[in-house]
């Protein structure tokens, strides 16, 4: 089953935030810190909506929607953020179901496409989301951190 994050669900998405970092990017994250950012995506919708995946009562799989506004189209872009799902339930669709959900989702809001960002060495990501139809972007991502 496929769900809305609730402020109930905080500390198993800051766990498996602090997870996905330290897998994906070998970084350990301020997880005070971290736990304040997932708190404030949780009360405030405008900045972000984690969708999770529930199988058993155990939340097995997340994502985070947040927004991205394009005047060239006149229309949002969901960025699909802090994909994690449980080590024990890896390789049996839970990325898919979530994506498939978000993506319905994203038909009937007006959004014009779905983007994310991914390790340039995460192959088994990377093959995932062509799997579903995502392609690379002509894009690089830059950034300059505060």
């Amino acid at each position: 089953m496929i769900r809305k994050a609730k402020l109930e669900d905080l500390n198993i998405i800051t766990e498996y935030n602090y997870h996905l970092a330290l897998e994906t990017e070998n970084l350990k994250l301020d997880k005070n810190i971290l736990k304040k950012g997932v708190e404030a995506v949780l009360l405030d919708e405008s900045k972000g909506v984690y969708y999770l995946c529930e199988i058993n009562k155990q939340i097995v799989g997340q994502l985070l929607i947040t927004y991205e506004w394009s005047d060239w189209r006149n229309a949002n872009f969901y960025w699909i953020q802090s994909v994690y799902v449980n080590k024990d339930y890896r390789s049996q669709g839970i990325f898919k179901a979530l994506y498939k959900f978000v993506k319905e989702k994203a038909s009937l809001n007006n959004v014009c496409g779905l983007k994310l960002y991914v390790e340039m060495d995460n192959k088994n990501a990377q093959a995932t989301y062509r799997s579903l139809g995502m392609l690379p972007s002509s894009y690089s991502i830059y950034e300059s951190l505060n």
